[in-house]
């Protein structure tokens, strides 16, 4: 028997049978040694030297630093931009001093450094730059009407008002009214050495003018989209697939319950929404605000039906949008009605194929009315000149 066989069957036990699997083979993402490599690589603050190696502490930046193009990126330069452009970059390096560049561009280290970045772009009209009423319009004289001056005035406007007044003729009365005597600037616009009030905006309020309280979730979508509290209100909002769901999880299922939302102003506008809770509520919240929060302006022609006749997909449901004359009315399936009231459209007919999904066939109809080609965008591709003929032989304005 040879001696090297015990070897061979040692090693043959130490070698594993079969390569083990990567983890990385069930990941969906891509390993990480076969991901593409970056179009310009990073440039290290050590390699342009303003930091030792030793160090982390950036050194200051110097006109040294701060060289002139060489020919070789002059050459790269002429490869991505025009003549003309690299023409421009070159003047405008040189008009820049690189001393100034070097003092301005560094950070300050003195003690009344502020402790933010901000390169001071931006005035502030109040904590930089109040805006101050000028001196001329103080008046050391200005007082106070009387009651007497007062009633005066309110018999002038009585034997001047019209014979049949408005609550606007009040209104306006007491606008333009003044209550001192003197120069009119200085109660209009008065001379102050106080700062001016910071701006407040009333759509942050917590309340509303009829003292009613908004909640949280209300209120960041008043800064989310810039609406105020009674346009949100007045949108008109509709709540048309909700159902239960079930999630299941280690611990057993979780119930959950699904809204799905459409909300519009009437006058062209609309978006859908999606929200999911344990809590019906909650969810019916979410996708109220959702849908509020994705509203987008969809075209109208004479603000009343659609561009022609558009197509929508989604999955395997297939909506098909078609325009009609005045007065036809929208008729179509109810879902897509709903969608059509919020957003304003009055006359339109529609058909749903193939698969009839309640969230599908909702999206689909919104990625529709999203879809339509205006006849400028048409008559502008083609190189054509758009003509309107209704204008051109009945004289329309």
């Amino acid at each position: 028997m040879s001696s090297s066989q015990p070897i061979r069957c040692l090693f043959a036990k130490a070698k594993p049978t079969s390569s083990p699997t990567s983890r990385r083979t069930f990941h969906k993402s891509t390993c990480l040694h076969a991901r593409p490599s970056p179009r310009y690589k990073s440039i290290k603050a050590a390699e342009l030297g303003l930091v030792k190696k030793n160090e982390k502490v950036p050194r200051a930046v110097s006109a040294k630093d701060l060289q002139s193009y060489s020919e070789r990126e002059k050459a790269a330069l002429a490869k991505r931009y025009t003549p003309a452009q690299v023409a421009a970059i070159e003047v405008g390096e040189a008009v820049i001093d690189p001393q100034d560049l070097a003092e301005q561009a560094a950070a300050r280290e003195d003690p009344m450094k502020i402790d933010y970045l901000d390169d001071f772009s931006t005035i502030h009209p109040v904590a930089d730059k109040p805006i101050r009423a000028p001196a001329e319009n103080y008046d050391p004289n200005l007082r106070f009407k009387t009651e007497d001056e007062l009633g005066e005035d309110l018999t002038n406007w009585v034997k001047d008002m019209p014979e049949e007044p408005e609550r606007l003729d009040w209104m306006k009365f007491l606008d333009r009214t003044r209550l001192t005597v003197g120069k009119p600037e200085a109660e209009l616009n008065p001379r102050s050495s106080l700062a001016p009030e910071i701006p407040k905006l009333d759509i942050l309020r917590r309340g509303t003018a009829d003292g009613e309280e908004i909640d949280a979730a209300t209120r960041r979508l008043m800064r989310q989209t810039g609406f105020s509290y009674k346009e949100i209100r007045r949108f008109r909002i509709k709540h048309l697939v909700q159902h239960g769901v079930t999630n299941q999880t280690r611990l057993g299922k979780i119930m959950s319950m699904y809204h799905l939302a459409v909300a519009g102003n009437g006058k062209g506008m609309v978006g859908i929404g999606e929200g999911k809770s344990t809590e019906p509520e909650e969810a019916r919240m979410q996708a109220r605000n959702a849908a509020i929060r994705n509203m987008q302006p969809i075209p109208m022609y004479e603000g009343r039906t659609i561009f022609g006749d558009v197509k929508g997909k989604v999955s395997a449901t297939e909506v098909e949008l078609m325009t009609r004359p005045p007065g036809f009315g929208v008729r179509c399936q109810s879902l897509i009605f709903e969608i059509c009231r919020c957003a304003g459209i009055q006359d339109m007919a529609a058909r749903v194929t193939r698969s009839r999904n309640h969230m599908n066939t909702v999206k689909a109809t919104v990625k529709a009315l999203l879809s339509q080609r205006l006849p400028e965008e048409i008559a502008r591709a083609r190189g054509r000149k758009l003509v309107d003929v209704r204008k051109v032989y009945y004289g329309g304005n």
